[in-house]
C-alpha cells in the first residue's frame, strides 16, 4: 500500500520550517560538517524531509540543536541505533550534571530518573516497575480497559455525530488507565495530565511553565508516594513501595517519586498521540478500513506496521555520551560526545523495511523501534499496545461507518511540543 495518504500528507513534501527558537546563539553557525536541526516539521504525518535528508547522508551524522550544548551526532541506520542503545560505552548517566543538546528548553527527565540511568543501577528500577507492565498482568487489566474504552465511545456517541474523537477518546484512555494504576484521585487527574503537556512543550517561552509543571508532578507524586507508605493499597505507587518478591530493597520515596513521574509522561504520552494517528491515518485510507472491518484477525499486524510508520515525535530524544573513543558507521564518536539516535529513521530503514515509506502490513515481520529498543526500551510497552488495540478495536466495532467529518487538510495538528498528533479529530458515522 502507498504512504500517500489523502488530505494533509499528499502535499506536505516541501523543505523544513525555519528554527523555531529566537535566541541569537541558535542561529549562529554551526561547526563545519553539523547541520542546525530545529526539528519542527509538524505538517501532518508526512515524514520530516530533514530527517530524510539526513539519512541519505549516511548512518550518522554531525548535528547542532536548539538548546543546550547544542552539537552532537545523530545515527538513524537501523543497525547504528540498535549499537547505541546496546554499547555500555555510550551512557545515559553521563548527561546528568551537563547542559546536553536537546529540543526543549527544560529537560523533560529528572537527574534522578531512571531514564539517565545506566544497568546496573537501573535495573532495579525497572524490575520494580516491569511488575505492573508484563504481558500476564496486562491482559488481566484488558477487561477493565475495554470498559472505559466503551464508556468513552458511550459518550461520544451521545455526543455525536459529529464528535471529536481526539477529545473523547484519544486524551482520555491512556490518562485514565495511567492514573487508574497508580490509583491518582480523580479530581487531580486533569491537573496532572495537563502538565505533562507542557513539559513536552519546545518554545523558548515555555521553559518556565515546564520547570514548574516538573516540580509540581514530583511534589505531587512525593506526598503520594508518603502516603502509600502509611496506607498501602493495591496500585502500582504501593507495589513499587513495597520490598520486591525476592527480598530486595525497597525503593526510597525518592526513587519511586520519580518512577511514578516517568510513568505519567512515558505511560500516557505515546498511547494518546498514536490512537488519533491511527485512526487519522485508516480513516485517509477508506480501503484500509473496509479491509479490518471484513478481516478483524488482521487488526494486531496491521497496527504494528502502522505504529512501525508513524511519526508519532520530532525529532530526537534523550542522548548518550560517549564514555571512550567508539566507533559507528565508519566515524570516530569522542570520549565527551553526545550521541542521538531516531527510532523515526531506525523505522525507515531501507535495508532493515523494505519499501519502508509503504504502508504494508504483511511485510515480513522484524521488530520495530517504536518504543525504544535496548536498556531503555519502554517499559510500559505491553499497557500501550493494549489501549492502541482496544482502542481500534472498539471503533470498527461500534463505528463501522466512521469517517472524517471535515476535509483531511482542515485538521490542525500539534505545533508546540516535541509530538506529532491531530489536535482535533472531527468524526462522524
Amino acid at each position: 500500500m502507498s504512504d500517500m495518504p489523502a488530505g494533509q500528507e499528499a502535499s506536505s513534501h516541501g523543505p523544513p520550517h525555519p528554527p523555531a527558537w529566537t535566541d541569537d546563539a541558535a542561529h549562529a553557525q554551526a561547526a563545519p560538517g553539523a547541520l542546525v536541526c530545529p526539528f519542527d516539521f509538524s505538517d501532518g504525518l508526512a515524514f520530516d524531509p530533514l530527517l530524510a535528508r539526513l539519512m541519505d547522508q549516511g548512518p550518522i551524522t554531525r548535528i547542532r540543536l536548539p538548546y543546550g550544548e547544542r552539537e552532537a551526532w545523530l545515527v538513524t541506520s537501523f543497525d547504528g541505533v540498535r549499537q547505541v542503545t546496546t554499547d555500555p560505552r555510550l551512557s545515559r548517566a553521563a548527561i546528568v550534571g551537563h547542559d546536553y543538546p536537546r529540543l526543549t528548553p527544560e529537560p523533560i527527565v529528572s537527574a534522578e530518573s531512571v531514564n539517565v540511568m545506566d544497568p546496573p543501577h537501573s535495573t532495579r528500577l525497572r524490575r520494580a516497575a516491569a511488575r505492573a507492565f508484563t504481558h500476564t498482568s496486562v491482559e488481566q487489566m484488558r477487561p477493565a480497559i475495554e470498559r472505559v474504552a466503551d464508556r468513552l465511545l458511550d459518550e461520544m456517541s451521545e455526543d455525536g455525530p459529529p464528535a471529536d474523537l481526539a477529545r473523547h477518546l484519544s486524551a482520555r484512555l491512556p490518562g485514565h488507565t495511567i492514573c487508574e494504576l497508580l490509583d491518582v484521585p480523580a479530581a487531580d487527574r486533569e491537573v496532572l495530565l495537563d502538565r505533562t503537556q507542557q513539559m513536552l512543550a519546545t518554545s523558548p517561552q515555555a521553559k518556565a511553565a515546564a520547570v514548574a509543571a516538573k516540580q509540581h508532578l514530583r511534589d505531587y507524586f512525593h506526598t503520594l508516594v508518603t502516603q502509600r507508605r502509611t496506607a498501602p493499597g493495591d496500585d502500582l505507587i504501593s507495589h513499587m513501595a513495597a520490598p520486591g518478591p525476592y527480598g530486595e530493597e525497597p525503593l526510597s520515596d525518592q526513587e519511586v517519586t520519580v518512577l511514578a513521574l516517568t510513568l505519567i509522561l512515558s505511560g500516557n504520552d505515546t498511547a494518546t498521540c498514536q490512537i488519533s494517528n491511527l485512526a487519522y491515518t485508516l480513516l485517509t485510507r477508506p480501503g484500509q478500513w473496509a479491509h479490518l472491518l471484513a478481516n478483524r484477525e488482521d487488526l494486531p499486524r496491521t497496527l504494528d506496521e502502522l505504529l512501525r510508520y508513524l511519526p508519532f515525535r520530532k525529532g530526537v530524544g534523550i542522548p548518550r555520551r560517549a564514555l571512550e573513543d567508539v566507533e559507528i558507521g565508519r566515524s570516530l564518536i569522542r570520549a565527551g560526545d553526545y550521541v542521538h539516535v531516531s527510532y523515526l529513521a531506525a523505522n525507515r530503514d531501507p535495508a532493515v523495511f523494505p519499501h519502508p515509506h509503504q504502508i504494508d502490513p504483511h511485510r515480513p515481520a522484524h521488530p520495530h523501534m517504536t518504543f525504544g529498543w535496548g536498556t531503555h526500551h519502554c517499559l510500559a510497552t505491553p499497557l500501550a499496545l493494549a489501549e492502541l488495540q482496544t482502542a481500534i478495536s472498539a471503533l470498527l466495532t461500534r463505528f463501522p461507518s466512521l469517517r472524517l467529518a471535515v476535509p483531511a487538510h482542515e485538521i490542525r495538528w500539534d505545533t508546540a511540543t516535541i509530538r506529532r498528533f491531530p489536535l482535533h479529530l472531527p468524526v462522524t458515522w
